[in-house]
């Protein structure tokens, strides 16, 4: 069987106590390589639907961390999505780790995060594989 992988990263930039985005640069994993994620009209579909869950899941980590006092000076998430042959999907690992620059989290707060991050409107759109996993951890600035 032949699996097709889309493994996409999100690096990004905060401000205020939204946690505001001042800069995202967006990659894709290809031949063993990160590469600029270029999104445009002619862009592939399932790319376009691989990273419209990476973003909407990135929307749900910065603004339920905010919600919980967590503000980020920065983070980087990763999504991976693998489908089969015929585009059904198999896996979605979905990562983030924040860098905070204020707040001290509680595995309750953790727990909320990825809780709410599952109610984004694309993860609720989409047949929930068996293998899918939802990781959130958070390092203080250095």
């Amino acid at each position: 069987m032949t699996e097709r992988i889309f493994d996409i990263r999100l690096s990004t930039m905060y401000e205020g106590t939204d946690n505001k985005i001042t800069s995202l640069d967006a990659g894709i994993l290809q031949d063993g390589e990160w590469h600029k994620l270029h999104i445009d009209t002619l862009s592939a579909g399932f790319l376009l639907l691989c990273y419209g869950l990476g973003s909407c899941q990135h929307l749900y980590f910065r603004t339920n961390a905010a919600e919980r006092d967590l503000l980020l000076e920065s983070s980087e998430g990763r999504v991976q999505v693998v489908a089969d042959e015929d585009w059904h999907i198999l896996r979605i690992e979905v990562q983030f780790e924040g860098i905070l620059r204020d707040g001290i989290p509680t595995q309750s707060d953790i727990d909320y995060i990825i809780d709410r991050m599952g109610h984004c409107p694309v993860s609720t759109n989409l047949v929930k594989p068996a293998d899918s996993s939802t990781i959130v951890t958070f390092l203080e600035t250095s």
